[in-house]
């Protein structure tokens, strides 16, 4: 019974103590060198054109591929896809209306979520919010009469195609930015790079990224079309892309890169136990062997990590996982998901806190003393990843 009461004490009992400690602070010393809200996504001016709040900007990417956005942006995908139970589409519109007016600008979809009715959702949502936020999306999975497939396909003329579809789905005249979900080994990357090259070109999508590529599949896509983001699996349960060069060639390049379950799916939050049930019909994690009951039991040591951490500075779990990434560059911003307002609220909370550099270097190496326990992909999924 005590591992079940933990996440109302862990999270949610603890944002409200979390809520009443002190005010507002720079997340990281590299924020001081971010911009203010008020400026377009897309780099340019927007006069009187701001949310009702505001938060600290980050750029992604440099030169005519930077895109500016706030700090932290918003998964959508958990609201139709991969994550258990979720509230009616209205409650998810409010939730994603919500996050507008509290300064999120940058909201992450794909053709595979669902697939098809999250893309759907975010264009009902938030298309009335056009040039004031920044809705991406990713192609790459083949989607076949509404169903994946489990292949990939980045043809030039499925792209192309993947975009007209999604130009209508997101309510759209452009796409903010496009990324490249899966590599398709099929596929050069210079023919990818080079329609979606053609596509900016043409107005129909503004910037472009990646998702799992390696650094050397970053390069040779840069050099035909440049880069304003990869995005990859990032958190502190898995630190990948630190040791494989692919964010040593990001900060090369001057490419920004996106975490995407910058929680582990929900973990470092301290929601998750041994007895949490997951959705059979939809919920990933079911596959996953890092979310079986024995890795989450070996694994929540971590989450003691933070929760201890966390009492000592009036810091919730979530909030220390978004501040690590926060304080690696100025030019990560991760898009932590919710289908709650307090979760988001929370989430957006870890922007006012500071930390120095040896509090997070101690909760890095307290943190790298413990064993993962399970792999984060089945072999199916990680086959995807290059």
């Amino acid at each position: 019974m005590e591992n079940i009461f933990k996440k109302d004490i862990n999270r949610r009992g603890f944002l409200k103590a979390a809520a009443t400690i002190g005010t507002a602070f720079a997340v990281s010393p590299a924020l001081d060198k971010i911009h203010a809200a008020g400026k377009m996504v897309n780099g340019k001016t927007t006069g009187n054109k701001t949310t009702k709040s505001t938060l600290p900007h980050r750029t992604l990417g440099t030169g005519k591929a930077a895109l500016e956005v706030s700090a932290l942006g918003f998964g959508v995908m958990g609201m139709t896809y991969n994550r258990s139970w979720h509230p009616d589409k209205q409650q998810c519109i409010r939730l994603l209306h919500e996050a507008v007016d509290k300064g999120v600008t940058l909201f992450d979809t794909a053709i595979i979520y669902g697939p098809l009715n999250n893309e759907e959702l975010a264009g009902e949502a938030l298309s009335k919010f056009r040039g004031k936020i920044n809705v991406t999306t990713k192609f790459g999975h083949e989607v076949i009469n509404g169903k994946a497939t489990g292949r990939q396909d980045s043809r030039p003329a499925t792209i192309r195609r993947y975009c007209e579809e999604s130009l209508k789905r997101l309510r759209t005249d452009a796409i903010p930015m496009f990324y490249q979900h899966r590599f398709d080994r099929n596929t050069p990357v210079e023919d990818v790079a080079g329609t979606i090259q053609d596509l900016i070109k043409e107005g129909k999508v503004l910037h472009w990224g990646m998702c799992e590529v390696n650094a050397e599949t970053i390069r040779k896509a840069h050099s035909v079309c440049p880069l304003t983001a990869i995005q990859s699996e990032y958190h502190l349960m898995h630190r990948e892309v630190e040791n494989n060069g692919v964010l040593d060639t990001c900060r090369e390049l001057g490419i920004g890169f996106v975490p995407y379950s910058p929680m582990n799916r929900g973990f470092l939050g301290g929601d998750i136990n041994e007895y949490t049930q997951f959705d059979s019909n939809n919920d990933n994690r079911n596959t996953l062997p890092r979310f079986t009951p024995e890795a989450i039991r070996a694994n929540y040591r971590i989450v003691n990590i933070l929760q201890r951490f966390g009492r000592e500075l009036g810091m919730t779990s979530a909030q220390l996982a978004l501040g690590w990434l926060l304080q690696k560059e100025p030019w990560i911003v991760p898009i932590p998901g919710t289908t709650k307002l307090s979760h988001l609220e929370e989430n957006l909370r870890s922007l006012d806190f500071t930390l120095s550099a040896d509090k997070w270097q101690k909760l890095e190496n307290e943190i790298s003393q413990i064993p993962i326990t399970g792999a984060r992909y089945n072999p199916e999924q990680q086959r995807q990843v290059q």
